[in-house]
């Protein structure tokens, strides 16, 4: 099995406000690639609608009630012994977390991370949803196997 070892809790939710959920953008959310990600974008996921997120940026969305999130810009991960999915083209690195899985693009420079709460369990189904805004993200050349 592949795997990305050493990945960090890299979707931080902040709270949710009268204004939205706030999230932390990484240092990379200002890059062209992820700065060019604004109508690939779901309107959908898992049949909820988009969620306001702050702060306004292309690298950044949400969905439904508990909120998926998902923000472009982070390091990729590297190869490791995790988990490693491919959807519709995309390789993503499976995590679980204590609420949900962190699914982050494999591959892809900067990377993807998606954060789906437990809710929304089976959480890989939701994955083809981001398949076009991931396969929009440069390749590094390296692959799920």
């Amino acid at each position: 099995m592949w795997s990305a070892v050493g990945m960090s809790a890299s979707l931080a939710l902040a709270g949710c406000g009268a204004h939205g959920i706030s999230v932390t953008l990484p240092d990379e959310a200002g890059s062209p690639a992820c700065q060019s990600l604004t109508g690939l974008w779901p309107s959908t996921v898992g049949g909820f609608p988009a969620r306001t997120v702050e702060p306004d940026s292309p690298a950044a969305r949400a969905w439904g009630d508990p909120a998926i999130i998902a923000i472009c810009g982070y390091p990729p991960p590297p190869p490791s012994t995790l988990e490693c999915l491919s959807v519709n083209g995309v390789d993503w690195v499976v995590q679980p977390r204590s609420n949900g899985v962190q699914f982050t693009t494999y591959g892809r420079s900067p990377a993807l991370d998606v954060l789906v709460p437990s809710a929304y369990a089976p959480e890989p189904l939701l994955l083809p949803a981001f398949s076009t805004v991931g396969a929009a993200l440069p390749t590094t050349g390296r692959a799920c196997s």
